[in-house]
């Protein structure tokens, strides 16, 4: 092959994987990375206007590696499609489950690298007040209807797999919550964030939080396919400073403030 060849080979190879990543460079210079989370609040860790201890950690790596994230509120469904199709370079929080490889990449590749966590959080039972349902860590008791959970949560994975009937038309928590009191389904599998809110708000009087978890679970940012392809030493830097962030006494206080789990 000649020279001009060659080049043009190079050249058209750079050039696709660019395009797999969406926001390389900004105006300006620094280096861009376009992540999407859901378009509601869930406290502590994050609010629809940017607040929230999601946000606190990734403005300190923002800091530590001189780069800008460029975030899109978007409903949560939509979140994960665009960060299969690589229209963002990632998506956060998001726990493991299996089939979501096919959306991105975690932290640590075959094996999930839990030090590389955005934050835990668990799944909770959440009953109607004066319901018998009950959750003993293993299995439901006196359920008389379906559990229901957000749409495109994993929690719906752990109870398909109690075989129970499931309900997944909420987008909310307080929309199920709402669905939970009207008597729509029997008890409902809600974020333990989004159920110490709803115990703390204005239907808190008509609902009651079971004590045992579901399941407790680490919540990442996920990279796509096409940000690693195109920038592997950058997804690195970025995980290895969400651990780094995390684990600093600045953090830390903020954690400490909200009671939150480190």
């Amino acid at each position: 092959m000649s020279k001009d060849g060659i080049h043009r080979s190079c050249a058209g190879a750079l050039l696709a994987l660019s395009l797999l990543s969406p926001t390389a460079h900004a105006a300006g210079g620094k280096e861009t990375v376009a992540v999407c989370f859901e378009q509601q609040d869930v406290l502590p860790w994050r609010t629809r206007q940017g607040g929230g201890l999601n946000f606190a950690l990734l403005k300190m790596v923002e800091q530590q590696l001189d780069i800008r994230f460029d975030y899109q509120a978007v409903p949560w469904k939509r979140c994960l499609a665009e960060l299969k199709s690589n229209t963002v370079d990632g998506a956060f929080a998001v726990s493991y489950k299996p089939d979501r490889r096919e959306l991105g990449e975690y932290p640590g590749g075959q094996q999930i690298d839990a030090s590389k966590r955005m934050h835990i959080d668990s799944y909770v039972v959440v009953r109607r007040k004066g319901s018998k349902v009950e959750w003993d860590g293993k299995s439901f008791h006196n359920l008389d209807g379906a559990i229901g959970f957000q749409l495109g949560y994993s929690v719906g994975d752990v109870l398909r797999a109690q075989n129970v009937e499931v309900d997944e038309g909420s987008q909310r928590a307080d929309e199920l919550a709402r669905k939970l009191i009207a008597g729509r389904v029997a008890a409902a599998a809600i974020g333990g964030s989004d159920a110490n809110g709803l115990m703390h708000g204005p239907l808190a009087p008509q609902l009651e939080e079971l004590p045992i978890p579901i399941i407790e679970k680490p919540y990442f940012l996920i990279l796509s396919h096409g940000m690693v392809a195109a920038r592997p030493q950058l997804a690195e830097r970025i995980w290895r400073a969400i651990e780094e962030a995390r684990n600093s006494a600045a953090y830390r206080k903020l954690e400490a403030a909200e009671g939150v789990r480190h």
